[in-house]
């Protein structure tokens, strides 16, 4: 634990969207004085003036560091204070001391001081942040298309029988294609105002579906330009790849080992032993967009990889079930993208990798025969359109034998 002097204090804050609370306790735990102020620039302003006019302000517990309190904590990190992360306290607190803006505050202060609260919070001043917000922007548009689909799905279900009997049959996709392309007549009539509506509704799949994919590019590409080593990694892909980033943020040393970072994706063991048995049980906690992405990486080295496969068989013979094996999976992957995300690791780029084969005189049936794969999957690394670290580096050891 940090230890104070005299004349060191502690700040909690507690945020909302218009006002945020914060409260001041010295080093022994005295509440100094709490004070509400505007969740503005300004605000954020009156905020530091009036907590270091109690004494030397040692750190900053701010409550929602992702969300309300995001402003005041850029403002206090870019003016060189320590802000930590506080969770709202727990139901037992809440039920013996009440609840209010102001005990939240002090909660935050005390927690702060005490050492209960010692995550150290997202800068969101980055490219992440953007990748972030792209993130955000696809998974509406998914939620979106999605809403599209079952309606016209519904639409069919209860349309006359010559138009369900040629709309049901079709996938999602051609019966966007094929709606889109009605010419109703008068609405008046209920088959003609069934065909505008199924119009309308596939064009905005349409709409979405370009959309989507447009994003998708934007974040394949941001996120091989932020860490393409993770790109690389087996069994990663854009989405994953992206989902990790934002889990890790803008400052990932914040995680300060691969434990800290498997507990933060709920993929650490619990301790669930009593008397003579020792076992450990699933973590559910935790964020949970993290967990679904290493589960995502375990699913496919599972079914791909030789080795995992080859771990796979060896602890289903020591009798463990399919799901703690996965789970034991997410751990070792988390391992490995905790390196990833914190380590420079050196890439091969993909142009370098043509040019090397260039001058061998070789052509890509050549390497694809060598290294057991096809030509298109050899073109599209070489063109910087999908990593594979494990690949790059086979086919950059043939080329250097060919040579």
């Amino acid at each position: 634990m940090m230890q104070y002097n005299d004349g060191d204090v502690v700040g909690g804050v507690d945020t909302h969207l218009k006002v945020h609370v914060a409260a001041v306790v010295d080093h022994l735990g005295q509440i100094l004085a709490t004070e509400s102020f505007p969740s503005t620039t300004a605000g954020y302003r009156q905020v530091l003036r009036w907590l270091v006019r109690h004494g030397r302000l040692v750190r900053v517990g701010v409550e929602g560091t992702g969300a309300y309190g995001a402003g005041l904590t850029r403002h206090l990190t870019a003016q060189g204070f320590e802000v930590v992360e506080v969770n709202r306290p727990d139901r037992q607190r809440r039920r013996l001391r009440g609840k209010s803006d102001t005990v939240d505050a002090e909660a935050a202060a005390r927690a702060a001081l005490n050492g209960d609260a010692t995550a150290i919070p997202k800068t969101g001043d980055g490219e992440i942040e953007g990748l972030r917000a792209l993130r955000m922007a696809r998974k509406s548009a998914i939620k979106a298309r999605t809403q599209a689909t079952l309606q016209i799905r519904d639409l069919i279900l209860t349309a006359p029988g010559d138009l369900r009997a040629r709309l049901e049959p079709l996938p999602a996709v051609d019966r966007a294609h094929l709606c889109a392309r009605f010419r109703p007549g008068d609405p008046a009539d209920p088959t003609q105002a069934i065909k505008l509506a199924l119009r309308h509704l596939a064009r905005r799949y349409q709409a979405l579906t370009h959309e989507i994919g447009e994003l998708d590019k934007v974040i394949a590409a941001s996120c091989a330009r932020i860490n393409p080593a993770l790109l690389g990694a087996k069994g990663v892909g854009p989405e994953v790849a992206a989902t990790l980033l934002v889990v890790a943020g803008d400052n990932p040393e914040r995680m300060h080992s691969e434990a800290a970072f498997a507990a933060l994706c709920g993929a650490s063991p619990i301790e669930a032993s009593s008397g003579q048995i020792t076992r450990h049980r699933l973590n559910r906690g935790g964020n949970r967009q993290g967990n679904n992405a290493l589960w995502r990486i375990a699913m496919v080295r599972m079914s791909t990889d030789p080795r995992t496969k080859t771990y796979v068989a060896n602890r289903t013979a020591d009798g463990k079930t399919k799901r703690e094996i996965i789970r034991c999976l997410q751990r070792f992957v988390a391992r490995e993208i905790h390196a990833l995300l914190t380590k420079e690791h050196t890439t091969i780029a993909g142009a370098d990798l043509r040019n090397q084969r260039h001058h061998t005189g070789r052509n890509l049936q050549d390497a694809a025969n060598a290294l057991g794969t096809w030509p298109i999957e050899l073109s599209r690394l070489e063109r910087g359109l999908t990593h594979n670290t494990d690949l790059a580096t086979r086919y950059q050891h043939w080329i250097q034998q060919a040579a």
